[in-house]
């Protein structure tokens, strides 16, 4: 009698199993969305934007949050223009100005230039880079600095992006005081 119990529990629960899969209809799905997504490629079109190619431009006129404009273009008219018109907007400097300026050039500049702006930093010395100028032989001003830091110039790449504007009037200021000493 034990043995018919199970044979019947086993029939049902096959009978129950199998009913429950039907290939014809499958399940529902809730949040079809989430199981299917919709993918899109890199650069393709699309209507969620107005005319369909590109995404929604910023106004003009506009700039990016953080940015300062520069009105100096980066050529050789442009490092003069700077030379003979640009001027700190630093009134006055503190000794944790200083010490902050002190601190950036030895990060960013002493490398090449050297820690006294002789021109002998450990780049030179090690024979990596040649031709870097010292601050004593330079016809420099503050403005003239703070315009090859914002660009480059020659060998010398743009700090634009490692340093803000405020930052690079502070270096632009120590490399004034250097040349000075020298």
């Amino acid at each position: 009698m034990k043995s018919l119990y199970k044979i019947t529990f086993l029939i049902c629960i096959t009978i129950l199993v199998s009913s429950c899969h039907n290939n014809s209809r499958p399940n529902y799905e809730y949040m079809p969305n989430m199981y299917e997504p919709v993918s899109y490629e890199t650069y393709e079109e699309s209507s969620a934007f107005k005319n369909g190619k590109e995404g929604q431009l910023p106004p003009e006129g506009t700039i990016d949050r953080g940015f300062e404009p520069y009105e100096y273009e980066n050529s050789t008219a442009g490092y003069d223009l700077a030379k003979l018109n640009l001027k700190t907007p630093l009134d006055t400097i503190s000794e944790k100005d200083v010490e902050k300026s002190k601190e950036l050039y030895d990060i960013y500049c002493a490398i090449c230039h050297g820690t006294e702006g002789n021109g002998k930093g450990k780049l030179v010395t090690q024979g990596k880079y040649l031709g870097v100028p010292s601050y004593k032989d330079r016809v420099i001003n503050e403005g003239s600095v703070f315009h090859v830091q914002t660009y480059g110039l020659n060998s010398m790449g743009s700090y634009a992006n490692q340093l803000n504007s405020h930052e690079r009037w502070l270096v632009a200021t120590y490399v004034i005081n250097l040349k000075a000493k020298l």
